[in-house]
């Protein structure tokens, strides 16, 4: 494969808010791109990117597709990431692999609750970004809104690049503050046909205006510049590109276009945008290398065809062509017949068929390199997040974290012949989502599904249902308790056992005290002079462990507490690694009851839009979900309201939302941290657990 110039390649992802229109504006730059002929629609059902049957129905992007294509000589792979909240994970991922984004606005909503935990994001990833407000041809759509939206709640610097001509109906094209041209699109028929002609003569006031301060910021990128323009001399168009990709780069400003991505205005402009001044692969911060401990070697995967393979598995999908891994090559080379390591295995595996996707078409390939986004087909052991790389010269890109999981239900097959089927495809999804979990209930033969929220669950269990046609009865929504104590105790337990041939004995005296929150579980040994030989400290420390998954209370995980083995003796013969284990689990069992075990619960920090004349039944709604309200910004179109509440609280809230703002409302919510329930809280909770142990 002949060398690529990777000045030529954009990688970008498309990520706003959900209902931006961010697939839409996807589906536009295809079809312009020349990659579709018939534009799918999402309301109706038919966006190229949103292939599956969840998708078209909810109309929302539930998995980020990876497609590429060409603009004036470039090379766009674009990655279509979800805006709603529950897939957040998605969106994390998408970043990672990224070097450049489009942030879409809608332009009548502005900037809502989940844009800005995905703004959030792309800042922590240090993601460049241009901004494009949406749908300006919506009633209620006003762009200047939307920019000073962007600067008062993302605390983002836009720098508008083009002014919108008209305005809802009246919205027909923009005026390219750089030319002083107006592009306009008219032909309601061919809605790529544009002609460029000299704005409307009543703006002109307005343009200066916008231009001016446009010029100011960018040439703020460039002393030399800058002094010339102090003098009175205005930059050229070549200079003034070099200061917004400068300044765009280092996240100074966003340059930020409008248009109607549905009536396909604007989309060329932002296309423009993405070649003129988002990155190429090379200009983008390198990913660190770990070794295979973990520990930071200082070395970085740079961009370079030519050096050790580095790439990064994001995402694993399966469709009906089988399954799919699509990786971001770093740097060096992959080609077909290549055997590659996959550092979180240890095993090598050999690349089969690679294709570039274009939402679910596939072109075969022979190879790739650094800066390509590409899918391989058929890998075995490989999961998300994993590194594969030069086999003779290892390295892992940092591995992605993933949260855990705050609710579960149960669910069970309505049939034998259905649960060896749940379990294929149970395997199949955990692949594609690690923020997705599945247990099996030991006592009852339950499986239970963990998951990020309600509706990522919903989605689950619809796909089950849909896509791998099971039927299955679904429990209710249980909330995942933890346990913790709030006493210190000092203890000591015996354990021996005597009947015939070598008998077991093991003595420990230790203390078990509340740890630091978060601090997880803790041992330390202090025993000196031998009484409990060194080589079983081990042993202790895995049979509290273990018990630590069964709280006392109520069988809930118990978390931060520490153990400190003091003391204790052992027996010449007797004492074996398994008979301290033994100890220390009967020990758990002895000393966690007296030393004031609480029941904690996951706390949420719950976001919530609402229109201003509920914002009472908003709050008061909240308070007897034993919310506690953060803050309260009135904005352009309402009120945003920053609460804390309990998960196990919020179950249907969107419906009780809808119904209180006559369907205006819209919230998004994520894990916080867990805190000690309230004891009446903590009582029904141990109560409902008991009773559903005595119906096992």
């Amino acid at each position: 494969m002949a060398d690529v110039d990777l000045s030529k390649y954009r990688n970008i992802g498309i990520f706003a808010h959900v209902d931006a229109g961010k697939t839409t504006t996807t589906e536009r730059i295809l079809k312009l791109t020349g990659k579709i002929h018939k534009t799918g629609e999402v309301h109706d059902g038919e966006a190229t990117t949103d292939f599956m049957e969840q998708e078209q129905e909810r109309g929302i992007t539930i998995q980020s597709a990876a497609t590429s294509c060409e603009w004036n000589g470039h090379r766009l792979n674009i990655i279509d990431t979800p805006g709603h909240v529950d897939f957040t994970i998605e969106v994390y991922r998408s970043l990672k692999v990224l070097d450049g984004g489009i942030g879409v606005f809608c332009g009548s909503g502005g900037v809502e609750p989940q844009s800005e935990t995905n703004w959030r994001y792309a800042n922590e990833s240090e993601v460049s970004r241009v901004i494009f407000v949406n749908k300006l041809d919506r009633i209620g759509a006003d762009f200047y809104r939307v920019v000073k939206q962007v600067e008062d709640v993302l605390g983002a610097n836009p720098l508008v690049m083009v002014l919108p001509i008209g305005i809802e109906d009246e919205f027909k094209g923009c005026v390219d503050l750089l030319t002083r041209k107006a592009w306009i699109w008219d032909d309601e028929n061919d809605t790529t046909a544009y002609r460029i002609e000299e704005p409307p003569a009543e703006m002109a006031d307005q343009i200066e205006e916008w231009r001016e301060k446009l010029i100011e910021t960018a040439v703020e990128q460039d002393d030399d510049i800058m002094e010339r323009y102090l003098e009175g001399e205005e930059p050229t168009p070549e200079e003034m590109k070099a200061c917004i990709r400068k300044g765009t780069l280092t996240m100074d400003f966003f340059p930020t276009y409008c248009g109607s991505a549905f009536k396909d205005k604007g989309v060329q402009l932002v296309l423009n945008a993405a070649v003129d001044y988002l990155p190429d692969p090379t200009e983008v911060k390198p990913q660190p290398e770990v070794d295979l401990e973990g520990n930071e070697t200082g070395e970085y995967a740079i961009v370079d065809p030519d050096r050790p393979l580095r790439a990064l598995a994001f995402k694993i999908m399966d469709d009906r062509f089988g399954a799919l891994t699509f990786i971001r090559i770093y740097s060096g080379r992959l080609d077909k017949g290549m055997t590659v390591l996959n550092t979180f295995t240890g095993k090598t595996e050999r690349i089969g068929r690679m294709v570039e996707m274009h939402a679910d078409e596939r072109i075969e390939l022979d190879g790739a390199q650094a800066g390509d986004i590409i899918a391989v087909v058929g890998m075995k052991n490989v999961q998300t997040g994993h590194t594969l790389c030069d086999p003779n010269n290892p390295a892992t890109l940092e591995p992605m974290v993933f949260p855990d999981p705050v609710i579960s239900i149960s669910i069970s097959p309505n049939d034998k012949g259905a649960s060896e089927k749940l379990g294929i495809a149970l395997g199949k999804m955990i692949k594609e989502d690690p923020s997705f979990r599945v247990e099996t209930d030991e006592d009852s033969g339950e499986t239970i599904l963990k998951g990020m929220g309600e509706l990522h669950l919903d989605i689950k269990v619809d796909i089950l249902k849909r896509t791998h046609g099971i039927e299955a009865t679904i429990g209710k929504p249980q909330v995942a308790y933890r346990e913790t104590i709030t006493q210190r105790v000092e203890d000591s337990y015996t354990h021996k056992k005597q009947s015939g041939g070598s008998g077991q004995f093991g003595k420990i005296d230790y203390i078990i005290e509340p740890g630091e929150p978060g601090s997880g579980y803790e041992f330390e040994s202090k025993v000196t002079g031998g009484n409990v030989p060194r080589e079983f400290w081990p042993a202790i420390e895995k049979g509290f462990e273990k018990m630590a998954e069964h709280g006392v209370l109520a069988g809930f995980p118990c978390l931060d507490f520490k153990v400190t083995l003091m003391d204790g003796q052992f027996h010449a013969v007797d004492s074996s690694a398994v008979a301290f284990e033994l100890a220390a689990k009967a020990a758990y069992r002895q000393t966690m009851p007296k030393a004031g075990p609480q029941l904690m619960e996951p706390i949420m920090k719950v976001d919530v839009f609402t229109p201003e004349d509920h914002v009472g039944d908003v709050i008061g709604d909240l308070n007897r979900r034993r919310g506690m309200i953060k803050s309260q910004e009135p904005g352009p179109t309402g009120v945003r309201i920053k609460a804390e509440c309990p998960l196990s609280e919020m179950f249907g809230y969107i419906g009780s939302l809808r119904t209180m703002t006559s369907g205006r409302g819209q919230f998004s919510m994520e894990f916080l941290h867990y805190v000690a329930a309230p004891r009446n809280v903590a009582e029904e909770v141990i109560k409902e657990v008991k009773e559903r142990e005595a119906a096992k």
